[in-house]
């Protein structure tokens, strides 16, 4: 059954807009019977504002443009070096609520950072991944017809300058880290391996195949 296997896809670098059409043209098209997937990829610099967004956490953008986008959660930044991970999930079909899919999305790195030997946690009160006080990976979702779509921004090595020009996720006096800071034993190809190896574990798949095109076609 389609349900039981997850699709995955890299992307590349690529610029934010045409990604974002992309997976409401797809989560607006797919049908009960559309496999899962999930989406790899960095973004080339651009700040994207949720609908929960209050214009005073944009502080100065400058030459970056911002994109207001029908995810949950406020404003936040994508560049490369970060490991964005958009899953187009049909949780209704996969019989479970998207508190679940978020906690999946944040243990998910939490593990990953733990074989690294880096402590980290989530917070009850702001979605996301923490080392200690510091911000190391960022979520915000949007659920239609019983389907998500958007996902994870993971911080592995970019400059975290821009962070400076906004509120990130509409937190005052919060730091941005990234893998990097901690260790160089890092590998993108790794880091996506194993995100997936989890997603597949805990979102109930039995068995994950890669995508040529975005579309299962």
């Amino acid at each position: 059954m389609t349900a039981h296997v997850l699709y995955y896809k890299d992307l590349g670098l690529v610029p934010y807009l045409p990604i974002w059409q992309k997976m409401q043209s797809f989560t607006q098209n797919r049908t009960a019977e559309t496999p899962d997937q999930i989406w790899f990829l960095q973004h080339e610099p651009v700040f994207t504002q949720g609908q929960n967004g209050k214009p005073e956490h944009l502080l100065a953008p400058k030459e970056i443009p911002v994109v207001q986008v029908d995810r949950g959660g406020q404003i936040t930044y994508h560049g490369p070096g970060q490991l964005v991970v958009y899953l187009l999930i049909d949780i209704k079909r996969q019989n479970f609520g998207i508190r679940h899919l978020v906690t999946t999305i944040e243990e998910s790195v939490i593990q990953y950072l733990a074989s690294l030997n880096i402590p980290a946690q989530a917070r009850k009160d702001a979605p996301g991944v923490y080392i200690g006080d510091m911000k190391i990976a960022s979520l915000g979702l949007r659920v239609k017809r019983g389907c998500s779509y958007h996902g994870l921004a993971f911080n592995i090595h970019m400059d975290l300058e821009p962070f400076s020009r906004i509120n990130p996720c509409g937190l005052t006096n919060i730091k941005m880290t990234q893998v990097n800071d901690f260790t160089n034993n890092w590998d993108f190809e790794q880091i996506k391996q194993q995100l997936l190896s989890y997603y597949c574990k805990y979102l109930g798949y039995d068995k994950i195949k890669r995508l040529t095109t975005i579309h299962n076609e």
